[in-house]
C-alpha cells in the first residue's frame, strides 16, 4: 500500500482529533460510571463484562460481547482491514469481508461507523475472554504429547490480544477507551504497588506503549495541607494522569496536557487534551 503524507492542518483537523486510553481501577470505583461523562449520541460501549447496571439510566447504546471472537469481529468491523495482514489471517480485507456478510442487514456496521468514541469495558474481561480462546487452540496442546501447555496458551493469549488493541487504535477517526481493574499488591516485604490486573503478562507490558493515555482511577481526600492524597476509604474520585506521580499509580500522558490528578470526566479531559493550539 503506498504512504501519504500527513500535514500539520490535517492532524490537528476534528476528523483526525482522535485519542486511545486505558482507565484502571479498583472494582466499585465507578469505572463503568465515567459513561455519563461521555455524549451518548456519539458513545457506543463493548460491554464484556455484562456490568451495564451502574449505568442503567444512561441513554448512549452498549453491544454486548460474550467471546473473543465476537470482540475481533466487531474490532475489524470499526478499523476496517490491515492493509499489511496475511490475505487468510484475521483483520484482513477477507476477514473485514466475512465480518460485513455476518452483520449484513443488522445496521451495526453503519451504527458502528457513526460512533466516534469506543468504551470497551472492560479490558481485564476481554483478556479473560481471550485466555478462554487460546485454551481451545492448537498452540495450547504439546506437539509431543497432546496433553494442555499452558505456555503456549498465554503465548497466543498476548499476541491475539496486542493485535486486536493495536487495530482499534488505528480505527481512523475512533476514540478508543479501554477500563480495567487497577489491583492492589502487596509483596512479601509489605511494599504496596499497583497494576493492572489481566490475564498474562505480555499484554499488561505492551499496553501502556499502545495507547496515547494511561489514566488510574482512585479515591482521594485531602490532607491537612489542602493537597490530594490516595485514601481508599475516601469517597472523592480523582483520576491520576501523570507518569511519576507521588501515588505510585500507573499513569501516562502522551499529550502532556494533563494535570497530575483530574476531576472524574472524560468528556473534559478528552477535550482538554484534543484541544487545538491558537
Amino acid at each position: 500500500m503506498a504512504v501519504r503524507i500527513i500535514t500539520a492542518d490535517e492532524r490537528l483537523s476534528s476528523a483526525a482529533n482522535k485519542t486511545s486510553v486505558a482507565i484502571f481501577g479498583p472494582p466499585g470505583v465507578g469505572k463503568t460510571s465515567l459513561l455519563k461523562t461521555l455524549p451518548p449520541a456519539h458513545t457506543v460501549c463493548l460491554d464484556l463484562e455484562a456490568g451495564m447496571k451502574s449505568v442503567q439510566d444512561w441513554s448512549g447504546a452498549s453491544i454486548p460481547v460474550r467471546s473473543f471472537g465476537d470482540f475481533r469481529d466487531l474490532v475489524v468491523l470499526i478499523g476496517g482491514p490491515d492493509p499489511a495482514a496475511d490475505p487468510n489471517a484475521y483483520y484482513s480485507a477477507q476477514h473485514h469481508q466475512h465480518v460485513r456478510s455476518l452483520y449484513a442487514g443488522s445496521g451495526v456496521e453503519e451504527f458502528l461507523a457513526s460512533m466516534p468514541v469506543i468504551f470497551v469495558d472492560s479490558i481485564t474481561d476481554l483478556t479473560r475472554q481471550a485466555m478462554a480462546f487460546a485454551k481451545q487452540q492448537p498452540e495450547a496442546f504439546s506437539d509431543r504429547t497432546g496433553k494442555p501447555d499452558i505456555r503456549g496458551a498465554y503465548g497466543l493469549l498476548g499476541r491475539e490480544v496486542i493485535q486486536a488493541l493495536k487495530h482499534l487504535q488505528h480505527a481512523p477517526g475512533k476514540t478508543v477507551i479501554f477500563v480495567g481493574v487497577l489491583e492492589k499488591v502487596t509483596d512479601e516485604f509489605n511494599a504496596i504497588s499497583w497494576q493492572p490486573q489481566m490475564e498474562g503478562s505480555k499484554a499488561g507490558r505492551e499496553l501502556p506503549g499502545i495507547v496515547d493515555q494511561v489514566i488510574s482511577m482512585h479515591l482521594f481526600s485531602h490532607d491537612a495541607d489542602g493537597n490530594w492524597e490516595l485514601n481508599e476509604k475516601a469517597a472523592e474520585r480523582r483520576l491520576v494522569c501523570r507518569s511519576g506521580n507521588s501515588y505510585g499509580l500507573p499513569a501516562k500522558d502522551r499529550s502532556g496536557r494533563l494535570e497530575v490528578t483530574e476531576p472524574p470526566d472524560l468528556g473534559a479531559l478528552l477535550a482538554k487534551i484534543n484541544r487545538i493550539p491558537a
